[in-house]
């Protein structure tokens, strides 16, 4: 894609060399630009603030999602217009889309997750999702007023990162795990060195002033050159880190992460669960994939002895992020989860655990009995 700029810049030359001829000099400047510099018919969905995704399962069928939920626009591409659209904007990622590489996730220059399949993969048509980044909050604080968070567990959070303990956030698709995620790590004193892992870029950590962002690159056409999110956790590890962050873990990566938080690495990392609980268990069962020698005597142990506190979001019926429950989780030998925060009567309250470490607090300087007080 032309940067948008100069492309602007003689797109307006022409107009103004020929104003006469031109009826709606706005109307044929933004159908240029976003044709020449954009995404087409899509670009005005992904200059919307209030779309949060954009997804096309066929020239024909392109939707939108608005506050949680989708609709059909009346958005029509040409016939070969999604693949063109799709290959222009891989052209700056160094990622491709063919037959032998079906899938594709890229991040676009205004920090929107590109995620695409091919047919045969997909029975006909090329589907095609733009998630866009659309985070309206960098700290905590920010998400109270979203009724994200109350200001009783926000304050509580924001403790515990600061005292260095290994923050797990959990939830479905589109719950804001990567949002609820960067604003944790926004709380990460100013003085420690953060490495971050991710499959695409997303985190957006750019206010800390020691932090190296990673991600995972695609294999080359011969086939080599992959390194995947399991090699950036251990490459991190000798980058002298003093908070690791993991964007997601999906399969045997979760071993890495945890080897690297039972190594006293503080670390903060996301999952997909339904509860608070079942991404404890997700998190005792991934690092099995890692290969038949990796065994549940090992990791559930280390899952009770490294993993600190699980949160929990959930998206609602209304399209409302909001965090749903906070455990601690401990344990010698088995697991053992305790609720600091629940969901009581729709809203989220203080319930009866405390989390684990309360040393690391004091040494934070927090009164851990007086912040968890009703």
């Amino acid at each position: 894609m032309g940067d948008p700029a100069a492309v602007a810049g003689l797109i307006d030359e022409v107009l103004a060399a020929h104003a006469d001829l031109v009826a709606d000099p706005h109307a044929a400047r933004r159908a240029v630009l976003d044709a020449v510099a954009g995404f087409g018919p899509l670009q005005r969905f992904l200059d919307d603030p209030s779309v949060e995704e954009v997804w096309v399962n066929g020239p024909g069928r392109v939707f939108v999602a608005r506050g949680g939920r989708s609709e059909l626009t009346t958005a029509i591409l040409a016939p070969g217009q999604v693949e063109e659209l799709v290959q222009r904007a891989l052209e700056r990622t160094g990622r491709r889309v063919d037959l032998s590489t079906p899938f594709v996730d890229a991040m676009l220059p205004d920090g929107s997750r590109l995620h695409v399949v091919i047919p045969d993969v997909t029975r006909e048509h090329w589907a095609v999702n733009i998630r866009k980044f659309t985070a309206r909050a960098h700290s905590l604080a920010e998400l109270i007023p979203l009724g994200t968070l109350t200001p009783h567990s926000a304050g509580f959070l924001e403790a515990s990162v600061v005292a260095g303990l290994n923050l797990i956030v959990s939830g479905g698709t589109q719950s804001g795990k990567t949002t609820l995620l960067n604003c944790l790590a926004g709380a990460i004193p100013a003085a420690e060195r953060v490495i971050s892992c991710e499959e695409v870029f997303e985190l957006q950590l750019r206010h800390h002033p020691d932090w190296v962002p990673l991600q995972t690159r695609q294999p080359n056409l011969e086939g080599t050159g992959e390194i995947p999110l399991r090699r950036l956790v251990t490459e991190a590890l000798r980058m002298r880190p003093d908070r690791l962050i993991v964007g997601e873990v999906r399969q045997a990566e979760a071993l890495d992460l945890l080897i690297a938080l039972n190594s006293g690495l503080p670390g903060l990392c996301s999952v997909h669960a339904n509860s608070a609980r079942q991404a404890v268990t997700k998190l005792c069962t991934l690092p099995l994939l890692a290969g038949a020698n990796v065994h549940p005597s090992f990791v559930v142990p280390a899952v009770a002895s490294c993993v600190d506190l699980v949160v929990h979001l959930e998206l609602t019926a209304a399209g409302t992020r909001r965090v749903r429950e906070v455990i601690a989780v401990g344990g010698h030998g088995s697991v053992e989860t305790a609720e600091i925060f629940a969901t009581s009567g729709g809203q989220l309250v203080r319930a009866d655990g405390y989390p684990p470490h309360d040393e690391r607090y004091a040494r934070a300087g927090v009164d851990l009995p007086a912040l968890l007080a009703v």
